[in-house]
């Protein structure tokens, strides 16, 4: 995954939010065509014994301290690979069983490349929100009075049916069942074998796939491709 989410203020992304308990749908609300790696994000996550909330949170997991704050780290980290989540010692081991989150999106970006040149950018869109599953972080300051929060995405293989758009990875996506979601956003839930089988790529949704010009501006190439659900 390159790191672009669209994310938009969309009736159905609120009432997503809401069906997830979250409370003010509209608090710490982030809004982008193009939201890209080391940008805020806002996810949802569960601390304690308290409800689901909206958390801003930086899009790369690990951070390094500055004078005043903090800043990405040099080792990129706005994703977070399904086979690095039962490494000890890897920075998504920890987060897996405790700090779980949920990124409400409305699609998301894919470049396809020949080495490090790119040939052909894509958008994929849901008709309904996309649940991606995070990870996040809590860091503090000396200087700061409230912690400073980061997160990542995780990634799985390349779905079959995304390869021909990109073929490195695609997003980890969550099914829509109450369950499972109150499940991974619990912290004190740390049974991580329950969500084994989320670490095999699935459509949970249909996608459409639009070829663009570049994310910046994402005008509309050719015509554009409906990918069936799993």
């Amino acid at each position: 995954m390159c790191g672009r989410l669209n994310i938009t203020d969309d009736p159905m992304v609120t009432q997503t939010l809401l069906d997830l308990g979250v409370a003010n749908p509209y608090e710490k609300k982030h809004l982008g065509r193009f939201i890209r790696a080391t940008n805020q994000l806002s996810i949802v996550l569960q601390e304690n014994h308290q409800p689901p909330r909206i958390q801003s949170a930086a899009w790369w997991l690990l951070q390094e301290p500055t004078e005043t704050g903090f800043k990405p780290s040099k080792y990129t980290s706005f994703n977070s690979r399904y086979d690095k989540l039962h490494v000890r010692g890897s920075a998504a081991y920890q987060p897996y069983r405790s700090n779980r989150c949920i990124v409400v999106a409305n699609g998301f970006g894919e470049t396809l490349s020949q080495g490090k040149k790119a040939l052909h950018y894509y958008d994929f869109y849901a008709e309904q929100p996309l649940l991606l599953a995070g990870l996040y972080k809590t860091w503090y300051h000396p200087k700061k009075d409230t912690p400073f929060y980061s997160c990542s995405i995780i990634t799985l293989p390349p779905h079959p049916k995304l390869q021909p758009f990109h073929d490195k990875a695609s997003p980890m996506m969550l099914p829509n069942d109450n369950a499972l979601l109150l499940a991974w956003l619990d912290p004190l839930f740390s049974q991580v074998t329950a969500f084994e089988f989320l670490l095999q790529p699935t459509l949970h949704q249909s996608l459409t796939v639009q070829e663009i010009d570049k994310p910046s501006s994402y005008h509309p190439i050719g015509e554009a491709h409906y990918l069936m659900a799993d």
